[in-house]
């Protein structure tokens, strides 16, 4: 079993063991999180495929299985997959004990704000590709919520986002090289800021709002579209 494979496990254990606690009942949203889960996946995947092929990142073979599909190991393809699962059980989790962390109009500004920002900063270094890519991605992203969508779950995600940096900050240092002797996942620093949070490139905080707030706007609109055909 890789390195990265017990990553997995060790990502998905918990959440997994606790979908079926009666107050959240995880459980109950498997159908409109699956969904929500296939088409990000299906995006970011072939984000990464283009990426890897790029090199602009890549993966150590010491730490994988050496089952690959597309050019990418299957534990790549599997984080797309395994993470989401835990970040979006962090985020309902929020949504049950903190009812009104953040107000409605206060979040949706948030999202304006830093979306500009990111935008900016994107087109700033914009011939580096991982920056460019992930930080315009996030901010149209972030302004479209904070502009046309303006949910009423925004304030909940920013803190939901903010738990799940724990967690990310632990799994993503493994990946990049800490505490092991070599990153199983590695980055071209030509393509990012060459700024690292211990190892982790400052750019994989942006790409993990991005991947959720994704997961996090198709599962509200699954969600939403599963209580509608219900009610009729």
């Amino acid at each position: 079993m890789s390195l990265y494979f017990i990553l997995h496990l060790f990502t998905i254990s918990f959440p997994l063991a606790r979908s079926f606690e009666y107050r959240v009942e995880y459980y109950k949203k498997w159908i409109p999180l699956s969904m929500a889960l296939a088409i990000t996946a299906a995006i970011f995947i072939l984000w990464d495929v283009i990426f890897t092929n790029l090199g602009v990142w890549g993966f150590n073979p010491k730490y994988l299985s050496g089952i690959y599909l597309v050019n990418l190991p299957i534990e790549e393809w599997l984080f797309f997959f395994t993470t989401p699962f835990a970040s979006v059980f962090i985020y309902e989790n929020v949504k049950y004990f903190i009812k009104q962390p953040i107000s409605q109009r206060a979040a949706n500004r948030v999202f304006l704000i830093v979306g500009t920002l990111l935008i900016v900063i994107a087109f700033i270094f914009h011939s580096q590709a991982y920056t460019f890519y992930n930080f315009l991605g996030a901010g149209i992203l972030l302004v479209i919520h904070g502009i046309w969508i303006r949910s009423d779950y925004a304030g909940h995600f920013i803190v939901a986002y903010l738990f799940h940096l724990i967690p990310f900050f632990i799994v993503n240092g493994i990946l990049t090289g800490s505490w092991i002797e070599e990153p199983i996942v590695w980055y071209n620093n030509a393509e990012n800021f060459g700024i690292r949070l211990g190892t982790i490139p400052i750019e994989d905080s942006i790409y993990a709002l991005f991947l959720l707030l994704l997961n996090i706007t198709f599962y509200e609109f699954f969600k939403d579209l599963k209580a509608r055909q219900e009610h009729n």
